[in-house]
């Protein structure tokens, strides 16, 4: 999801895609792990449409789409993107990219409302997608979180997963563990088989954002791609059932 100029070429993760397995945070190798990419209005470059059956049938279980930024902003392609997605068997997230300026209350009631449809068969828990501080020190921050997440919760009636990266949570949050009992989409492009030591006392990860370089058939542009870790159990189940 981070613009920031740090990229890694797919290539170097084609071990981990092609040998169909990923360790996880106790070491133990799953076989077969859900993967699937997130994207945005970024990979529908001049209003280009998504082939969500070709993203499919490249092997991909999942995908995550923004859908809210702050207090007025949507994806265009949010919905038709979902719909898509729903025909095409995949399950789907969606994620809101923080705004810690603005009220966490507003934002996930904002938040809650525009997905609303994304609660049902085939669809993940909520995501919060949190890489900037919004000039808020780390105690202000942190209370921020926890109230945008204790909001969203009581909305949809799922645990929310936090998306964020290492430097971020260890600096902008003063590295707390006050959240470790969250799911965690953690992003960390380090060329390996499963993300560095994690911040924030997580002892395993959920989803690993391990690219924003990937490419895949059906997207018309290079696209983050992620795996998940069986750390939540079964994924059918952890997306609420069959799509």
């Amino acid at each position: 999801m981070r613009r920031s100029g740090i990229a890694s070429s797919v290539t170097r993760f084609a071990p981990i895609l092609l040998a169909g397995t990923v360790l996880l945070g106790s070491g133990v190798a799953a076989a077969e792990p859900a993967r699937g990419p997130d994207v945005a209005s970024w990979q529908h470059p001049n209003g280009a449409s998504i082939d969500w059956f070709s993203v499919r049938g490249a092997g991909q279980d999942f995908a995550m789409v923004k859908a809210t930024e702050g207090l007025n902003y949507v994806n265009p392609f949010f919905v038709p993107d979902c719909i898509a997605m729903r025909v095409a068997h995949l399950a789907r997230g969606a994620y809101h990219y923080a705004d810690p300026s603005q009220s966490p209350e507003a934002q996930a009631a904002f938040y809650a409302t525009v997905v609303l449809g994304i609660n049902g068969p085939g669809d993940l828990p909520p995501v919060l997608d949190l890489e900037h501080s919004g000039g808020l020190a780390p105690a202000q921050l942190i209370d921020w979180t926890h109230r945008y997440l204790n909001a969203v919760q009581a909305l949809t009636g799922r645990q929310p997963i936090i998306y964020t990266y290492p430097h971020f949570w260890r600096t902008a949050m003063a590295d707390t563990h006050e959240f470790s009992h969250y799911p965690l989409w953690i992003a960390d492009y380090n060329g390996g088989a499963a993300p560095g030591p994690l911040p924030g006392g997580w002892d395993t990860w959920t989803f690993w954002q391990y690219t924003d370089s990937g490419r895949l058939p059906g997207i018309p542009a290079a696209v983050d791609l992620n795996v998940y870790s069986g750390a939540q159990g079964d994924f059918t189940r952890y997306s609420n059932g069959p799509v």
